[in-house]
């Protein structure tokens, strides 16, 4: 069965983009990289850029894969070391920590 632009439109809106007016396609919902947190060793005084919109391959982090989003990774920078939980699942509303969000996913 051929799939028309629309239902393309559809399948494309139910994973979190749009396609904008000159056709190219915008991410605006993030995507579940994980249920779970990621355990991180973080070092004092070093900045992380977490993941945002869920399509990094080097998760929690940015790798630019939110190059063709309107998602930006969140800087966070480290008051000292210890192991800290990143979300995963990108629903947090402590960005870019987990609050336990992806329990209700």
């Amino acid at each position: 069965m051929a799939m028309y632009f629309a239902d393309l439109w559809h399948a494309d809106y139910a994973l979190g983009s749009t396609i904008n007016q000159s056709g190219t396609r915008t991410m605006s919902e993030p995507i579940v990289a994980q249920k779970a947190p990621y355990p991180v060793e973080v070092e004092i005084d070093k900045s992380y850029f977490w993941c945002a919109c869920g399509k990094s391959a080097k998760q929690p982090f940015c790798d630019g894969s939110h190059q063709d989003t309107d998602i930006l990774p969140i800087k966070f920078e480290a008051t000292e070391s210890k192991t800290l939980y990143f979300c995963g699942c990108k629903a947090t509303q402590g960005q870019p920590l987990c609050d336990g969000s992806h329990n209700a996913l």
